[in-house]
């Protein structure tokens, strides 16, 4: 049986109070497809409203974003992403929260999508998250009632990066400092250099440099279940 993957891109489009666009960050959802689909992966797309999502971005030059642009199945799911009622998490291996700066406005406040990758974690699966992906990641209770964040090693967007993009006043709150707030340990990288955290089943990016390493773990991870 193939293995699942299920995507979570922002619905999110505005960045704060400036006067640009936002959306999902390409590269963080066309580079992990590119590693899956080369392991033989199914992959779904879900976001909060469903339908097609912001994209942002969309650097042409970069071959794997051409090739995910160009995928007629990749643009089929993205032009009807599901929504949080049409996903069942007992079909999905993986649920990979992808950056870009929407996601912070998003992501967090779906108890819905929360509830889905806290099901897929306690059933045995992998919960993962690059960039400011891990945004979705800060409200997710486990059964036992505690943060699935609590006692955790991860990586994400650092302060450090926010503030080098200008943006550190514009975002709702700095990333890093919300997955400590939540019991994790945030681990910073140089900016803009590829770093991955990997503890246990839940493995986190710090930007998109790290986006395919991220896929690279995930497929080592289910290869070794």
């Amino acid at each position: 049986m193939k293995k699942k993957v299920l995507f979570v891109l922002t619905s999110h489009d505005q960045l704060g109070n400036t006067d640009e666009k936002t959306g999902y960050w390409l590269s963080e959802a066309s580079h992990p497809w590119h590693v899956f689909k080369e392991a033989g992966y199914e992959m779904d797309f879900m976001s909060p409203k469903g339908g097609m999502p912001p994209v942002d971005g969309k650097d042409t030059t970069d071959p794997v974003n051409q090739a995910f642009m160009n995928d007629a199945k990749v643009q089929e799911k993205l032009t009807h992403t599901l929504t949080p009622g049409q996903v069942d998490p007992k079909d999905y291996d993986v649920i990979l929260y992808v950056g870009g700066h929407g996601a912070m406005w998003d992501l967090p406040n779906v108890p819905q999508i929360a509830t889905i990758a806290a099901n897929i974690y306690e059933k045995g699966g992998i919960v993962a998250a690059v960039c400011h992906g891990p945004a979705g990641l800060v409200n997710i209770k486990l059964k036992d009632g505690e943060y699935l964040l609590k006692g955790k090693t991860v990586a994400g967007f650092t302060n450090e990066e926010e503030e080098k993009r200008g943006l550190g006043k514009v975002v709702p709150f700095l990333l890093a400092d919300k997955l400590e707030e939540r019991g994790a340990r945030h681990v910073d990288a140089p900016m803009w250099t590829d770093h991955i955290e990997v503890d246990g089943r839940l493995i986190t990016g710090q930007n998109p440099a790290s986006a395919t390493s991220l896929a690279k773990a995930i497929v080592k991870a289910l290869d070794a279940k």
